[in-house]
């Protein structure tokens, strides 16, 4: 009796000290996870097949999208500003970029608040990203490479870490 009185109390804490990770039904990947749009323009639609209604058309390409559903070959996605619906895999690629969302972002040589600035980046630009460890991700962007914080990025979420 005390032996599964002791394991229905472990298996109450379980919820609380271990949480799952969703993954996608098809890929075995995370969700929501982020990927970038591969080509220069992308159709995104209302359901997932070529017979739904167009609703989106993305036409920039690189551009963050977080994927939150998966359905055979189709994802749906969904931009910083909650935009989206499903796109065929074959127009996103897992390569990482970010979407810079401050003004005058300042891109320092190191992950440190007091490092030499190495650029200023607008609002809305598209950055590669190629590393993240903490607060901070690593990118590059138009020859320029340097550190920014996670806070001022949409594409990479806040306990992320990129290799």
């Amino acid at each position: 009796m005390r032996k599964s009185l002791l394991t229905a109390a472990l298996v109450a804490l379980l919820p609380v000290t271990l949480i799952a990770e969703e993954r996608g039904p098809v890929t075995n990947l995370p969700m929501p996870r982020f990927v970038s749009m591969k080509t220069t323009e992308g159709y995104v639609r209302r359901g997932p097949s070529r017979t739904h209604r167009i609703d989106w058309i993305f036409k920039h390409p690189g551009i963050p999208l977080e994927i939150t559903a998966e359905h055979g070959h189709w994802r749906r996605v969904r931009d910083r500003d909650g935009m989206g619906g499903w796109m065929h895999y074959s127009l996103l690629s897992g390569s990482r970029t970010v979407l810079i969302e401050t003004d005058l972002l300042e891109l320092r040589r190191s992950p440190l608040p007091d490092a030499p600035v190495v650029a200023q980046l607008e609002l809305g630009v598209v950055a590669r990203v190629r590393e993240c460890a903490g607060t901070w991700c690593e990118l590059a962007v138009q020859g320029y490479k340097g550190w920014a914080p996670k806070s001022h990025l949409w594409g990479v979420g806040a306990d992320e870490t990129i290799d």
